[in-house]
């Protein structure tokens, strides 16, 4: 260097040697667990070099295990936490691993709904199970509650389940009156969730070999009254029992505090309100009768309403009835859906031909209190369908000859509007042209 004067001090920079990077991984890839899963953590270093390395765990701040694997089986609730990882050799370290926080639940219980609940013949239903806890990967299955001695066993309508939250039954055989419930399943092997509350379908139809009967012959009735509900056999079948359903679950359904059994009738002689409940018919091979839901109310007013469904076209009434009341004919509003649609002085509102339309919940409401709601079900016969489309086609058929006969008489130079109304009448009245001088040709 020009000028300089002493000696010469030269600096080398050596590029510094980089630290692995640490990654945490997690397998399955859940960070929300539940307790008695399984989980495995790894601990991955990038940029190592060689494989001379030992692994630290930090659960918060305590080291749990040195090897790169960490099998945490089955969870529990102390497995709960932040986990990271990080490599050691000798007095070197790697980064630590970015955080991985696991957050352990109980087991979960699935929430299953039935949409609808209350079948006409030929309806399908959906099925939903729900599980609410944040989370991935589940299969569905889904299970027939079945009558077992007096217990109940699950029988699988899925064999391996269905990644789908819905189970559509199919409306291709009658569906029975009875429970279902739900869980779900994810990892390998499957780890379950508990079952769900069983829910229950219900059925109007009156096509098995025993139907339930109730007297008096209404859904609602007053406390302190008397009733009697009875499985009626239609075949030879036996071992039927009466069953309800409650808030409190499935139970015999002669359970009440003044309830005897004789033959196959229960009588209530004197009604409680927890006597209210869905009833039926079961038997010992799972075949169910029509439900009936019974409203047991210690108020002073009832809606008296069909137990079981009624035919389209159909003439229903329904009587608004008081406690004290001999005539039961007071001035009463009728609601539908909630909905005030009739007001009535004689105390009754009378249908004269139901349609599907007016299937819905209806109450009744007078000066002396308001009824319960009770819904209606209008079942739609195969047979009425059949007339009517005969009706069409008859007339579809009829209009075509008409138009071919009228461009048979244009041809030949005949009126056609005469021979038009000459078809008309004799489609709807066989003798409609003879009686006004007319020849049918």
């Amino acid at each position: 260097i020009p000028g300089f004067q002493g000696p010469l001090l030269i600096l080398i920079s050596a590029q510094p040697q980089l630290r692995p990077v640490a990654v945490l991984t997690i397998q399955p890839n859940w960070t929300q667990i539940f307790i008695g899963e399984t989980v495995t953590l790894r601990c991955v270093l990038l940029g190592g070099g060689d494989t001379d390395w030992q692994y630290e765990w930090f659960h918060y701040q305590n080291i749990i295990q040195t090897e790169p694997e960490f099998r945490i089986g089955p969870v529990k609730t102390s497995h709960n936490g932040s986990y990271r990882c990080r490599g050691v050799k000798g007095r070197k370290t790697s980064n630590h691993s970015d955080v991985v926080q696991l957050t352990v639940s109980v087991k979960p219980k699935p929430v299953l709904s039935v949409s609808p609940q209350w079948l006409n013949p030929g309806d399908s239903v959906t099925l939903r199970c729900q599980v609410k806890e944040t989370s991935t990967d589940w299969r569905f299955f889904w299970y027939r509650n079945v009558p077992s001695d007096r217990s109940y066993t699950l029988e699988p309508l899925s064999d391996d389940g269905t990644t789908e939250v819905y189970y559509t039954l199919s409306p291709a055989g009658r569906i029975h009156t009875g429970g279902y419930v739900c869980r779900a399943g994810r990892g390998d092997p499957f780890y379950y969730t508990d079952y769900s509350e069983p829910q229950f379908l219900w059925s109007g139809d009156l096509q098995s070999t025993v139907s339930l009967t109730v007297n008096p012959n209404r859904t609602q009735h007053f406390t302190r009254t008397s009733v009697s509900l009875s499985c009626e056999e239609k075949g030879n079948s036996t071992g039927w029992r009466l069953m309800r359903y409650t808030d409190r679950g499935t139970e015999s359904g002669c359970v009440s505090y003044m309830g005897t059994i004789q033959g196959s009738t229960c009588n209530i002689r004197n009604t409680l309100i927890q006597d209210s409940g869905v009833y039926w018919c079961e038997s010992g091979s799972g075949e169910n009768s029509n439900a009936v839901n019974i409203t047991v109310n210690g108020g002073n007013v009832i809606l008296e309403s069909p137990v079981h469904p009624v035919t389209e076209g159909d003439t229903v009434t329904l009587v608004c009835k008081h406690r004290t009341t001999i005539s039961n004919i007071i001035k009463a509003d009728f609601y539908k859906d909630g909905v005030l649609i009739r007001n009535e002085t004689t105390g009754e509102m009378t249908i004269p031909v139901v349609s599907k339309s007016d299937e819905s919940f209806y109450k009744c409401k007078s000066n002396e209190g308001e009824s319960p709601g009770s819904w209606v079900t209008v079942r739609v016969t195969g047979s009425s369908t059949s007339v009517l489309i005969g009706v069409l086609v008859g007339l579809v058929v009829a209009c075509f000859l008409l138009v071919l006969l009228c461009q048979y008489k244009k041809s030949k130079g005949e009126s056609f509007t005469v021979w038009s109304f000459c078809m008309l009448e004799t489609i709807f009245n066989f003798n409609g042209c003879r009686d006004k001088g007319h020849k049918i040709v």
